[in-house]
């Protein structure tokens, strides 16, 4: 049985340029009572190198945008297999929650490294939470920094995904699914049961024509009966790798903006608070009016009016208005 995918060599990544935080504007501010950190100097990324726990080629996305953005070197580390953390193919169980996921590959990639600094992303797929029919994928970035004691996470989610899988009995009806999912930019999974246990065979990583038919050809042989997915692992799936990459891009972000009474990194908000009130009839609506941000650090306190940029509802959105 051939093997269609290899891992990726530890890689290393120069130095970019760091930029500076946007703060939003504020309207009150509160103090929990904590006392702020007293370190010695700024909060600070730039020049650091940081492990990045992934085997699947995450870094072609992550990499620059933590270089350019945090100024922070990423070193892969050699020999890191993430699937113990849980596969998407079911064979093996993830570890925990999506967020523990994450967690422990970061912290894995420390350990293996010797690095206080690690990144780490994790993704699930499954139905959109408020229309079962569309599919989902939400991508989890971390960042573990032990100098601060600091963790800080990441998110995207999108309904833009090739998610999806089927039950073929012929070679063709593979080929027309796979059609349908963008193969072969994007890759296949085969196998013969959705259910496979550590001893099932499954053809991961299918890339051309050729090694989909001796998949489905091999398995149909042996079983009757193959079940097909999309390869949801990045290197294998474009699709995915946007997401993640605005995944980043929010850790960036929230890693930027830093509390204002501590200057702890992280500074995002907690609570959304609805309230909007209608353009039309001035009654509040479920939209957000204000965001309650908090630092992890100081426990100091922030609320944003409007965060939004808009004052008012538009009344389609008003419960009265628009019942």
């Amino acid at each position: 049985m051939p093997k269609f995918w290899k891992t990726p060599s530890t890689t290393t990544y120069a130095t970019g340029r760091s930029t500076s935080s946007t703060t939003a504007s504020l309207t009150t501010a509160r103090h929990s009572g904590t006392s702020p950190s007293t370190m010695s100097e700024p909060f600070s990324f730039s020049g650091q190198t940081g492990a990045l726990a992934t085997m699947h080629r995450k870094e072609q996305v992550m990499a620059p945008l933590l270089q350019q953005e945090l100024g922070v070197h990423i070193l892969v580390p050699q020999n890191f297999n993430t699937d113990e953390f849980g596969t998407f193919t079911r064979d093996i169980e993830r570890t925990g929650d999506q967020l523990s996921a994450a967690r422990l590959k970061a912290e894995k990639a420390m350990a293996l490294t010797g690095l206080k600094l690690a990144f780490a992303s994790e993704g699930s797929f499954g139905c959109h939470p408020l229309i079962p029919s569309l599919a989902y994928n939400r991508e989890l970035v971390i960042l573990l920094d032990r100098r601060y004691h600091l963790e800080i996470v990441g998110q995207a989610t999108s309904t833009a995904t090739n998610y999806s899988q089927t039950q073929v009995t012929n070679v063709a009806a593979a080929q027309a699914f796979a059609e349908q999912v963008g193969f072969p930019t994007h890759g296949l999974v085969v196998m013969a049961d959705p259910q496979p246990t550590a001893k099932t065979v499954i053809f991961k990583g299918i890339t051309t024509s050729e090694q989909l038919v001796e998949a489905v050809t091999w398995t149909l042989r042996r079983f009757g009966q193959a079940h097909l997915e999309t390869d949801m692992r990045a290197m294998h799936n474009p699709t995915r790798m946007k997401v993640i990459a605005q995944a980043t891009q929010d850790l960036i972000r929230k890693t930027q903006q830093r509390c204002l009474n501590c200057g702890y990194p992280g500074f995002d908000g907690v609570e959304r608070q609805p309230g909007l009130p209608c353009s039309g009839c001035g009654l509040p609506t479920d939209l957000t009016l204000a965001v309650l941000y908090c630092c992890k650090q100081c426990g100091w306190q922030q609320t944003v009016r409007f965060p939004e940029g808009q004052e008012t509802a538009d009344p389609a959105q008003c419960a009265y208005c628009n019942p």
